[in-house]
């Protein structure tokens, strides 16, 4: 995972692959969000897409996905944000946890992000 830079301004698609091996029932995913980013919509809301549904949560530190169940399979979800202040950024890795059960859990790689100004 190299640098990432972008412009103030910029939009930036979040991309979060996941697979499992197994169905998983009440699980949260939860993905920080880079200081001097912004999501591009505020509004959380029910989603339905690649056969599953879950709740799409926007908050000010970050995005978290709420699954009642997730059968085996791989998944991409993607969400936008905007690139709002110049500087170097360390986004820490997106968490996957049984809500339940947060023993079970899988992590992600963090990331640096550069942003430059206009």
């Amino acid at each position: 995972t190299g640098d990432l830079h972008v412009a103030v301004g910029d939009e930036v698609e979040v991309q979060l692959s996941l697979r499992s091996k197994q169905a998983v029932e009440y699980v949260q995913l939860r993905d920080p969000r880079g200081a001097g980013f912004e999501p591009t919509s505020s509004r959380s809301r029910h989603r339905w897409n690649l056969g599953i549904g879950w709740y799409e949560e926007i908050r000010d530190s970050g995005t978290n996905f709420f699954f009642d169940r997730l059968p085996a399979g791989q998944y991409t979800f993607k969400y936008r944000i905007r690139a709002t202040m110049a500087g170097r950024f360390s986004v820490g890795p997106a968490t996957i946890q049984g809500v339940y059960a947060p023993e079970f859990a899988g992590y992600s790689s963090g990331q640096t992000l550069t942003v430059r100004a206009q």
